[in-house]
């Protein structure tokens, strides 16, 4: 954890009925001082939609061996890796030789689609990556503090419930 980095007491409760995954999640998450709230809530969608009793939250950004999240098996090979943003080849090569499957969730859909232009055939050679983008308008506007959050998943779609708003976020598969 960096200096200076404030800390959010999430209640995460999960509804997955592509997955059949019915959870609540007790988490305490970092944010970097040069992260958004943006981002800080689409590591929290990324959990969302990846839950399993091992998936950790990393520490983010600044952590170059470590993905934002992960899933480690219980020999501590790494089954999942995700990565938040447009990462270079170089650590989606890493990345894709040290775990079984790697996600990466774009955000930001004019960068990250110039991103994608310029780099996605070159990544066509990673079997084991998916490349998938949030559309997460306004989700932002659900961030403080402490968080009460209750996400519902069905069809591939992400409605996010709070005492702030509601947000409906969708995912499209680019790899």
């Amino acid at each position: 954890m960096a200096a200076g980095s404030t800390i959010y007491k999430v209640q995460l409760s999960i509804a997955d009925m592509d997955r059949n995954y019915y959870e609540t999640h007790e988490i305490t998450i970092a944010q970097h001082p040069s992260e958004t709230n943006e981002r800080l809530m689409i590591r929290l969608i990324a959990f969302a939609l990846n839950a399993i009793d091992r998936m950790v939250i990393t520490k983010g950004i600044g952590g170059d061996d470590e993905p934002e999240l992960w899933e480690k098996d219980y020999s501590g090979d790494v089954v999942l890796w995700i990565d938040l943003g447009q990462m270079d080849e170089k650590r989606l090569r890493k990345a894709c030789g040290r775990a079984e499957n790697v996600i990466v969730y774009t955000y930001n859909l004019k960068s990250a689609t110039a991103w994608w232009r310029q780099y996605g055939a070159t990544f066509a050679r990673f079997k084991n990556l998916r490349v998938i983008h949030l559309h997460t308008e306004d989700i932002e506007k659900l961030c403080e503090r402490s968080m009460r959050l209750q996400c519902n998943i069905s069809d591939g779609e992400l409605s996010v419930h709070s005492d702030r708003g509601d947000v409906t976020i969708t995912q499209e598969q680019w790899q």
